[in-house]
Formats: C-alpha cells, sequence, structure tokens
C-alpha cells in the first residue's frame, strides 16, 4: 500500500509492505526476506557513498547548519517585513528578492534535515561535541 502526502512544500511519500491476505505464509516469508535484503543493499550503498562525500557529521556541523538556517529565515523575514513597511504589496522585484530568500532558507533546512537522516538510519557516524 502506498499513500501520498505532501509535508510544508516537499512530499513524503509513505509506503510500507503488507502482505497479501490471499498468499500462503511461506511465500508472504519469503518476499518479507527478499525485501529486507534489497533494504539492506540500500543502506549499504547509502552509507558507503554518503560516508564517502560528507565523511561524518559532528555537532559543529549541524551548529552551523542550524545557524546558517536561522539567518536565512531572519533575513527573508526581515526582508519581507520592511518591503510591506509602507503597507502596500510589494512590487514584482522585490517578491523575487523574497523568493530567493524564502528559497536559500528552505535549502539550508533541508539539508539540515537530510543530515539528520543520515544519522538517523546509520548513513553516517555522528561524533557529538566535546564537553
Amino acid at each position: 500500500m502506498s499513500s501520498d502526502s505532501v509535508k510544508g512544500s516537499r512530499r513524503v511519500i509513505v509506503d510500507h509492505f503488507e502482505p497479501d491476505e490471499a498468499s500462503d505464509p511461506k511465500a508472504q516469508r519469503q518476499l518479507r526476506g527478499h525485501l529486507e535484503q534489497i533494504d539492506y543493499m540500500a543502506y549499504a550503498a547509502n552509507r558507503k557513498i554518503l560516508g564517502a562525500a560528507v565523511g561524518g557529521a559532528d555537532a559543529r556541523q549541524f551548529e552551523r547548519l542550524g545557524q546558517a538556517a536561522a539567518e536565512a529565515r531572519a533575513r527573508w523575514i526581515a526582508t519581507a517585513l520592511a518591503a510591506t513597511d509602507n503597507g502596500q504589496t510589494p512590487p514584482p522585484d522585490r517578491i523575487e528578492k523574497l523568493r530567493q530568500l524564502r528559497m536559500t532558507y528552505e535549502e539550508l533546512t533541508e539539508a539540515y534535515d537530510a543530515m539528520r537522516r543520515m544519522v538517523e538510519r546509520g548513513y553516517l557516524a555522528y561524533a557529538p561535541a566535546k564537553a
């Protein structure tokens, strides 16, 4: 069964294995075994490729990425407030600037979330902050 939903501006697809009630239990176990092999191959590929491309993740990297996203959000909102100070709809060039600032914020937020998922799923090793 597959269901789609929209979360924020990104599409989330939820896809879970649901055994066919008509299948016999042996066929269901065999299919689950195959699916586990498939999932492990994807896990191993992600771990190898992401580990080589990114290395590991540490608290400092998360802090920098989070700070950059927060600064981008602040710039976007401050610019929107300044653009509407006079109570008028901003002209197209100012709207375009707002769009670019929002996209910057969204991209940094997505990158932060993606890196967090990589750690959560075990694709990247995480080194916590030293006390």
